[in-house]
């Protein structure tokens, strides 16, 4: 079915497995990144959104669409929204009680999360891998990295575009002789380094794998190292961030400037 989404996608195959982890964490993960609708009371007040909310069973929620045509099939008429990732809708919503209608009623995707789930999304959102502060001795080429993580590897590191040109997954030896492996960011921005953990803790989290399994660590395309990471390491390039045009943005579009609940 061409017409499907991203989130239908991952919705259906939780459906079909409703056992298996990896697939829940691949929704959960999906709704994170999705670009959302956040259905409205009324049009936003500069920064401040008051969302619509419903009583349904459960407590109370609020509702989001991954399409504008779906949020308007819903409410049949136009309706004001705000445009938001899901992570900042679930990161608006924690510790209020209030759970998301993601498509109710008008794709395969419709779903209740009650509230203690989008408890749980925000503080799986903020693991993190552990950042290495220390040269390691010996790089080598990556092994036994399961292609599951490979994948999601690749998919996260798109949603941090801009931020830094590539990185390198690496098998690492620190002194004292401990081993693992290590994600090495070559030239990210400054102040980039935190989005850039968490875009990787995130990719380990939600491939069912613990957070610290996998070093972060940043180095300068100048350092000798950065030679060596190129010589054995298995390179991700992440995009560029795309074009986007001037003038003032709609609530949830500038991420330094996040709206308001009301």
């Amino acid at each position: 079915m061409a017409d499907l989404t991203r989130l239908d996608v991952a919705h259906q195959a939780m459906e079909t497995a409703p056992h298996d982890d990896a697939a829940r964490l691949k929704f959960f993960e999906r709704l994170a990144d999705s670009e959302l609708f956040l259905l409205l009371e009324s049009e936003p007040d500069g920064d401040n959104v008051t969302p619509r909310t419903f009583d349904l069973e459960g407590g109370a929620f609020v509702l989001v669409f991954d399409r504008e045509e779906r949020l308007a099939e819903f409410v049949g008429d136009v309706a004001p929204y705000a445009a938001l990732s899901g992570r900042l809708i679930a990161n608006l919503l924690q510790g209020q009680g209030i759970g998301l209608g993601v498509n109710l009623g008008v794709a395969v995707s419709s779903i209740l999360i009650p509230s203690d789930a989008v408890d749980w999304l925000c503080q799986t959102l903020d693991q993190r891998p552990s950042e290495v502060e220390a040269l390691p001795v010996e790089v080598t080429p990556p092994a036994g990295v399961p292609d599951f993580l490979l994948q999601a590897l690749d998919s996260k590191l798109v949603t941090a575009a801009g931020l830094a040109p590539l990185v390198y997954l690496v098998g690492v030896t620190y002194e004292g002789g401990q081993r693992g492996h290590m994600l090495a960011f070559i030239d990210a921005l400054p102040g980039a380094e935190g989005a850039l953990a968490q875009a990787a803790g995130e990719a380990l989290t939600f491939s069912g794998i613990e957070a610290g399994a996998i070093d972060v660590a940043f180095f300068r395309a100048s350092e000798a190292i950065a030679a060596r990471l190129a010589r054995v390491g298995l390179r991700f390039d992440i995009p560029e961030p795309p074009k986007t045009a001037s003038g003032p943005s709609a609530p949830g579009r500038d991420p330094d400037n996040p709206p308001r609940l009301r």
